[in-house]
């Protein structure tokens, strides 16, 4: 792995871990085995090295949860996947933990990658959802956009309920939760 790429992954590995201020140069350096000199040759500072952390790391999880949205099945068994899909549930979402961090959501730069990635999730499963509307999988009730949002806030959330309990249990409860609520048809009763 070159010095560059190994820069980056102790940085999205510090940041997931300890988010961005407590993720000093020195550290980065340590972790990834590079000296000061390397990191400032490729990078022109923490900011800079942040934003290409954050981007690799938003690139990685929209290749993820893509592979799954769009992976052959109906509309319901595509979202039961992403939402069941094998994960660390107690590391939390490593995109989704960067909005909790103050320094990256002040940072229009830093928190663009992070926005983009979670509207273009939210915009990936808005159109999944409305194929299953249009093929009579869902009740023709459900609202695409917002069952989106729920999608993604159902994740977050685990997440977080998750790592205040240390266990995956409220993760887990909520994904089936969801998937009850998404199966149930007024027309079937």
């Amino acid at each position: 792995m070159s010095t560059p790429d190994r820069l980056i992954e102790a940085t999205r590995e510090l940041l997931w871990e300890r988010g961005y201020v407590g993720t000093s140069p020195k550290a980065i350096q340590q972790h990834a085995g590079a000296g000061q000199g390397s990191m400032y040759h490729h990078f022109a500072g923490k900011p800079d090295l942040a934003l290409a952390a954050i981007r690799r790391t938003a690139e990685e999880l929209r290749g993820t949860a893509g592979g799954l949205l769009d992976a052959p099945g109906t509309a319901y068994e595509r979202i039961s996947g992403y939402l069941l899909r094998e994960r660390d549930v107690l590391r939390g979402c490593p995109v989704g933990r960067l909005t909790m961090d103050p320094e990256v959501i002040a940072s229009d730069e830093l928190r663009a990658p992070v926005d983009e990635t979670i509207a273009w999730l939210r915009g990936r499963l808005t159109e999944i959802v409305q194929e299953g509307l249009d093929r009579g999988e869902f009740a023709p009730s459900l609202p695409p956009g917002d069952i989106a949002a729920t999608i993604v806030a159902t994740v977050q959330g685990g997440y977080v309920l998750a790592r205040a309990s240390g266990s995956t249990d409220a993760f887990d409860a909520a994904a089936r939760g969801l998937l009850a609520l998404l199966a149930l048809r007024p027309d079937a009763a």
